[in-house]
């Protein structure tokens, strides 16, 4: 652990003790405690060759999400690759929101998730609301089998309906059925020439179709606020993340489209994170 967290620090990583930790509990196959218990026991060399393997990744700045195989999210466990965009605590803000809009949580609620990635909002929220059933739109295979994959896991598989589609197609939104109670998101917001001068795990390694919202970052809530009135109830929510700064203009474009604004939610360090609206 100690020479993992040296080639860790020498690139340029921070909290590399934690990490080195992570990584050979990973490589060991042993929980934390265990690994603390089992600490003056001579690591196996199949261990001592794991951990090398796993430590190069990280050094080459390769998310420890993907180097894992996992991240967890409101406290369930999603498996994740290079395939979808890792979970992030911000996106946690949107589970929040909807645990205050929709407090009735044995109601069969109608759910959908644009943009599904891991499927960490949506199945998430079926996890929270037992009856509820929702559906998520992806745009690449490989993700929607990521997704597939973690609502198995979840047992929540027989409640949601995941569906190969792309938002940017013409009638994109023509299969996806409704009328939905709420609808979620978190699309691709950052503008196009920003994405290369991110931190090196984000440019380098997360999928670019997850990123990247076209020349001024809101492509994706153009098109989805052109097709979402078709999908909702009268009154449904739509609770979208945003990146620094978009709030109001992502308000601006729904409002066009007749939504009404309501409070945006507001992330761990004070930032508009969601925008909430009203159809």
């Amino acid at each position: 652990m100690r020479d993992a967290a040296t080639a860790l620090s020498a690139a340029g990583l921070d909290n590399v003790r934690f990490e080195a930790r992570l990584l050979l509990s990973h490589a060991a196959g042993l929980g934390i405690e265990e690994l603390i218990a089992r600490g003056d026991r001579e690591a196996p060399p199949t261990v001592v060759e794991t951990l090398r393997r796993l430590t190069a990744r990280r050094v080459a700045r390769e998310p420890m999400a993907y180097v894992l195989g996992e991240k967890e999210f409101w406290g369930l466990t999603f498996a994740v690759s290079p395939a979808v965009l890792v979970p992030r605590p911000d996106s946690e803000t949107v589970i929040e929101a909807t645990l205050a809009l929709l407090p009735d949580r044995r109601r069969d609620w109608r759910v959908l998730d644009l943009g599904l990635g891991s499927g960490c909002l949506l199945l998430t929220l079926l996890h929270e609301y037992p009856a509820a059933e929702g559906v998520g739109l992806e745009a690449s295979g490989a993700a929607l089998a990521v997704a597939e994959a973690n609502a198995e896991r979840l047992g929540v598989a027989g409640r949601a309906r995941l569906v190969l589609g792309d938002w940017r197609q013409v009638d994109w939104q023509a299969t996806l059925g409704g009328p939905f109670d709420l609808l979620v998101s978190n699309p691709p917001y950052i503008p196009d020439a920003t994405v290369p001068g991110l931190m090196p795990e984000v440019s380098r390694f997360e999928p670019r179709l997850a990123l990247e919202g076209g020349p001024d970052g809101l492509a994706a809530y153009r098109a989805i606020a052109a097709g979402a009135g078709r999908l909702m109830v009268s009154g449904g929510y739509l609770l979208l993340e945003v990146g620094q700064g978009q709030a109001l203009e992502v308000y601006e474009i729904f409002r066009r489209e007749g939504f009404q604004p309501r409070p945006p939610w507001k992330d761990l360090a004070g930032m508009d994170r969601v925008v909430a609206l009203q159809h």
